[in-house]
């Protein structure tokens, strides 16, 4: 097996990266979730290539990522001592994501990991239709989008690699209330993985593995928003007691980060097919 560094972020635990001489291809890279994957993944060698829409939404409550924040998280990969190239593209865009990619394969020569980060949680207390389909067309459609535009270069390279997906708890069980958004946000957490599973078995013949990770509340620009916390407030599943068996209420970026590393590296070079929750015993709970 190989070595292991320590459970953080930072400084990487051993002299050589777990991804020394991989590309990663990260969507949402910008803020949030998909800012540590790209810290944690340059941090252990890979390069990258990062995506964000950087604009809003209109049905998302919180702030979205901007062209600024595009461009701090290239100058915190450069910094690291990795190569990045940075698109701004909207995962809704097959053309503009297939762009994105191909740029990347024209810099680097290939990819090797896909991370399908990009995701939105349109829930508001004052519900909207359109949220149902803004939620869809980003999490669900955006996920397959992001590994449709990768497989063809994935399999041509015949390097295997691996697709993460980014999940949630709600895509294992079935909370989030009866708003469109929330309804739409747990239909499309559940329907990745269905994508997920699908793509496992029909990617294995070529040595690409994919999985999913599924977290519970995550300290983020998102989950602090006072639209989001008002929604958390007045659904009765979410707002009673302590959402997690583990003594948090939230956990951090870094943690869902690891667990894509860890899929991304050899460690995990014969788990593919598989769930992974990193959410403090939340569903257990269930």
């Amino acid at each position: 097996m190989a070595r292991r560094n320590e459970v953080r972020g930072g400084e990487t635990g051993s002299a050589k990266g777990r991804l020394d001489g991989k590309v990663a291809f990260v969507t949402g890279a910008a803020g949030g979730l998909g800012r540590s994957h790209i810290r944690r993944l340059a941090e252990e060698g890979a390069d990258l290539v990062i995506v964000d829409i950087c604009k809003p939404i209109g049905t998302v409550p919180y702030p979205l990522s901007t062209p600024a924040e595009l461009d701090e998280a290239v100058g915190e990969i450069e910094a690291l001592g990795r190569r990045v190239v940075a698109r701004q593209a909207d995962v809704r865009d097959r053309a503009a994501l297939q762009a994105a990619f191909d740029a990347g394969v024209a810099e680097f020569g290939y990819i090797d990991v896909v991370v399908a980060n990009a995701g939105i949680a349109p829930m508001l207390v004052q519900d909207r239709p359109q949220a149902w389909q803004d939620v869809i067309d980003v999490n669900l459609t955006g996920t397959f989008n992001t590994v449709e535009v990768a497989i063809p270069s994935m399999v041509s390279a015949g390097r295997g690699g691996s697709i993460v997906v980014i999940s949630s708890t709600a895509g294992l069980v079935g909370i989030g209330g009866g708003s469109n958004g929330g309804l739409g946000y747990v239909a499309s957490k559940h329907g990745v993985v269905g994508l997920m599973r699908s793509y496992a078995n029909n990617l294995a013949p070529h040595g690409i593995r994919v999985n999913s990770v599924h977290p519970t509340g995550v300290s983020t620009r998102m989950i602090a928003d006072p639209a989001i916390l008002e929604f958390v407030a007045q659904d009765p599943v979410l707002s009673k007691e302590a959402p997690n068996a583990l003594d948090v209420d939230t956990i951090e970026p870094v943690d869902v980060s690891n667990a894509v590393l860890w899929l991304a590296s050899e460690e995990a070079r014969y788990v593919t097919g598989v769930t992974l929750p990193v959410d403090a015993g939340f569903i257990n709970r269930r």
